[in-house]
């Protein structure tokens, strides 16, 4: 042999049928000790393989091959090392994890349920709950809103869901759908509105449809009929199409209002003409 490979660099050399030489390597073939091999021939004793490595093209090795007395060239690529970087660390303190949340959520609401109506004792309570949190648990804190809000504790739900805002945190529209429900079931219309205001300020084009819908539940419920008008007038605005419920609300307001021809045009642009009802135990659709 004209020349010795190391087991690192060369992993071996073959010949397909058609006559072609193929090599391969773990490094690249600047590597090599010398740019010629010579190899025994499979298909004979007699016969050698020789190849010369005759240049580099954007990194693309060609050789010439000489197998008997055939020449032929050809073009080999090769493969470089590559080197994988280890496991990634992973912080605890890096990442928002739920484990434990639920946890942290039945605490919440032990501390809340225990404290008296004042607004410095809760947010002081609320405080010390998060004191050795290195971020804020957002996750603990909504499970919170919801076990509040399955348990009715509509005063709780205000305080906790207002102390969030004031951190900066939480600003989504379930807890603004939270917060609007506590205030209608609390008998907060004006801290609702001035609330409404805000959102309408802060997210004019994202409001969803089920907080309109909450709005205009709430002026429904406590019998402001112009209000209802008003928010669906928002709702048209910004092409929110209103479910069911909410068109039968803001009919009812228009018939307040004696407004008879608003009220005939919004059952005719959006009331549906089927609706479905539960008879024998199967939802059937029925014309409304």
């Amino acid at each position: 042999m004209a020349s010795s490979l190391s087991a690192k660099q060369f992993l071996g050399a073959s010949i397909s049928s058609d006559g072609a030489a193929r090599l391969g390597f773990l490094q690249s073939p600047q590597m090599l000790p010398s740019p010629s091999l010579r190899l025994p021939a499979r298909r004979s004793q007699s016969r050698h393989l020789e190849i010369q490595f005759a240049g580099s093209t954007c990194g693309t090795y060609f050789c010439v091959a000489t197998f008997g007395e055939s020449h032929e060239t050809h073009e080999l690529g090769y493969r470089k090392l590559i080197q994988k970087s280890g496991k990634k660390e992973h912080h605890l303190w890096r990442k928002r994890d739920s484990a434990g949340s639920g946890q942290k959520a039945l605490n919440l609401v032990r501390t809340v349920s225990r404290l008296p109506n004042e607004k410095e004792v809760v947010y002081g309570a609320l405080d010390k709950w998060i004191a050795w949190e290195t971020e804020f648990p957002l996750i603990a804190a909504a499970k919170a809103l919801r076990i509040l809000r399955k348990g009715n504790q509509w005063k709780h739900i205000i305080q906790v869901a207002k102390w969030m805002l004031s951190k900066g945190q939480g600003a989504t529209m379930a807890t603004y759908d939270s917060l609007l429900l506590a205030f209608d079931m609390d008998g907060r219309v004006d801290e609702a509105e001035m609330l409404w205001n805000m959102i309408l300020h802060a997210h004019n084009r994202s409001i969803s449809k089920r907080l309109f819908s909450r709005m205009i539940s709430l002026y429904d419920h406590h019998n402001v009929p112009d209000k209802v008008i008003e928010v669906f007038a928002d709702m048209e605005e910004l092409g929110v199409k209103p479910d069911q419920d909410t068109v039968r609300r803001v009919a009812r307001a228009f018939e307040m209002l004696g407004q008879e021809d608003n009220h005939r045009l919004v059952r005719m642009k959006y009331q549906s003409k089927w609706k479905y009802i539960h008879f024998n135990g199967e939802r059937v659709r029925v014309r409304t």
